[in-house]
């Protein structure tokens, strides 16, 4: 009996993956072997990136409660100190943003705490 395979899946799968290294260089974008791994190398980045940004936004967002902290005679630690002191519940997120687009927000949090 002869040997049945699916070449059919097989095909769509190569296709699949081929399709995903369309943009890559030489024959990371149509040789099979190597485009299956640009194609698992680049998921195995992405997986660790969307960690990583995490940790960027959180670096940006204190240098900027930093930066407005200090224009008020103030840094960021001794701030962030005296706004758990006095339960204010505001996030870092929420705090660069009032520190970036609304300073006299801002400001009046810094007098609140000061």
């Amino acid at each position: 009996m002869p040997r049945s395979v699916n070449s059919v899946a097989s095909r769509a799968r190569r296709k699949k993956i081929l399709k995903e290294t369309k943009g890559n260089f030489g024959a990371r974008k149509n040789v099979w072997t190597v485009a299956k791994n640009t194609y698992e190398k680049g998921l195995t980045y992405a997986y660790r990136d969307r960690k990583a940004k995490k940790g960027e936004f959180r670096s940006l967002w204190i240098q900027r409660i930093n930066a407005a902290a200090r224009i008020h005679g103030m840094n960021y630690s001794q701030f962030m100190g005296k706004l758990a002191k006095k339960n204010i519940g505001l996030n870092r997120k929420v705090l660069a943003d009032l520190a970036m687009n609304n300073p006299e927000a801002f400001e009046a949090i810094v007098n609140s705490v000061k």
